[in-house]
């Protein structure tokens, strides 16, 4: 070996060292980089699983969503105006009560003084509670069992978490803006308590503006309306554990129905969508959907009984209640456009325009054919209930259910 070569074999000695501390360094880099990851994807994995283990939803964020949002909606007034609206809404009370026995013929006891003036964050903590019963009562059948802890398993379960939150959160804020009055009554309450009205003064004051009516006299007409609800419900006491039952069986069915849809694929929910007659039916099976229909004709006479008895008794106490029922049905008809129409028909308020018309068509016809004491017989019992048929031909439901009310009348 020349000289030449012998230096650059001594040069070349340091190098191939440094060469391997520095890929050794590299290695040593390399693993401990994976082990970091490893540790912290366990961390965040375990962060993950905890988090999740706190249910499909977090309530309190949740309350949050809902609450701020409708804390930027214009009308909030501030607590002592609420209070100061109390002493009102119980004077219209006081009128429509007593009213609405001697129309009925029966005693309405306690309603008075089981009533609040909310605010629509007030509504929406209140119905949040009910919220959580149902889904509280329903999330083992929602959550699928899994010894997986790893990260993707984790973050799955985090974001339906987040997904769900969000959901709530959103609804309770969209639904807090619109909500006039409430009989608010848990159906699927282990504890059968009474109801109570809620009042949701600042979307009453909002309406009444702009129908261009007095506050008083729409307060007043509110309170009509929500009184004969708890009537409806409290005055027949069969009502309230037949709605229970029946949805109680709706939902388990429903939930069936969203496992074999996760297991059909994409597909399937489209044919789904495409022969259903309403975009909540899609979720429903042949035995559910005929339930969901029979539970909306209990819906729509609950809707339309009201509205009845609103026209016929409200003159006695507001000599305007025909210019504000054609007010507020014509609002209510306009505002459904849009993004607005489109979530109500997926969460099924436009079930609830609908069950307004028909039912009140129902009732009236009724009244038309058999008189008051025809009207009477509409809350006997789930036999007296009205079919598909006889809600769209009213005397078929007196000739079987009133027959002797005919007599009377010819």
């Amino acid at each position: 070996m020349s000289a030449s070569g012998a230096a650059r074999t001594r040069r070349a000695g340091p190098a191939r060292r440094r060469r391997k501390i520095d890929e050794r360094a590299i290695g040593l880099g390399v693993a401990l980089g994976a082990a970091g990851v490893a540790v912290a994807s366990r961390y965040l994995a375990r962060r993950a699983h905890l988090a999740a283990q706190g249910g499909l939803v977090d309530w309190r964020r949740a309350e949050r969503i809902a609450v701020n949002r409708l804390a930027r909606t214009p009308g909030v007034l501030p607590a002592h105006e609420l209070e100061a609206a109390a002493a009102d809404y119980a004077r219209a009370m006081g009128l429509v009560v007593p009213l609405l026995e001697e129309r009925l013929g029966l005693a309405l006891p306690g309603v008075v003084e089981r009533h609040a003036v909310v605010s629509r964050q007030g509504w929406a903590r209140a119905n949040l509670s009910t919220f959580r019963h149902i889904i509280d009562r329903l999330e083992s059948h929602l959550v699928v069992s899994s010894t997986d802890r790893g990260l993707a398993s984790g973050v799955a379960k985090l974001a339906n978490r987040f997904v769900t939150t969000q959901q709530v959160g959103f609804l309770l804020g969209f639904l807090g803006t619109r909500v006039l009055g409430q009989y608010d009554i848990a159906l699927l309450s282990a504890e059968a308590k009474p109801g109570r009205l809620l009042f949701v003064d600042e979307n009453i004051r909002a309406t009444a503006a702009a129908l261009d009516v007095p506050l008083a006299d729409f307060r007043t007409w509110i309170c009509l309306h929500e009184a004969t609800h708890a009537f409806e419900f409290e005055a027949n006491d069969w009502l309230r554990p037949y709605l229970a039952d029946r949805m109680e069986a709706q939902l388990t069915g429903l939930l069936d129905q969203a496992r074999s849809i996760q297991a059909d694929g994409v597909l399937s929910l489209l044919r789904r969508l495409r022969t259903a007659e309403h975009p909540l039916e899609t979720f429903l099976g042949p035995e559910q959907r005929t339930l969901f229909r029979e539970t909306q004709l209990v819906m729509s006479l609950l809707e339309g009984f009201s509205d009845w008895v609103m026209d016929e008794a409200g003159a006695q106490v507001l000599p305007n209640v025909a210019v504000i029922r054609q007010r507020f049905e014509a609002r209510r008809n306009a505002r459904r456009q849009g993004i607005e129409r489109i979530i109500s028909r997926l969460i099924g308020l436009d079930l609830k325009l609908e069950q307004y018309r028909r039912g009140e068509r129902f009732v009236a016809g009724v009244a038309a054919a058999g008189g008051r004491e025809a009207v009477a017989a509409l809350w006997q019992g789930p036999w007296s209930l009205p079919s598909e048929d006889e809600m769209a031909e009213p005397r078929r439901w007196v000739e079987r259910v009133a027959p002797h009310t005919l007599a009377a009348r010819a």
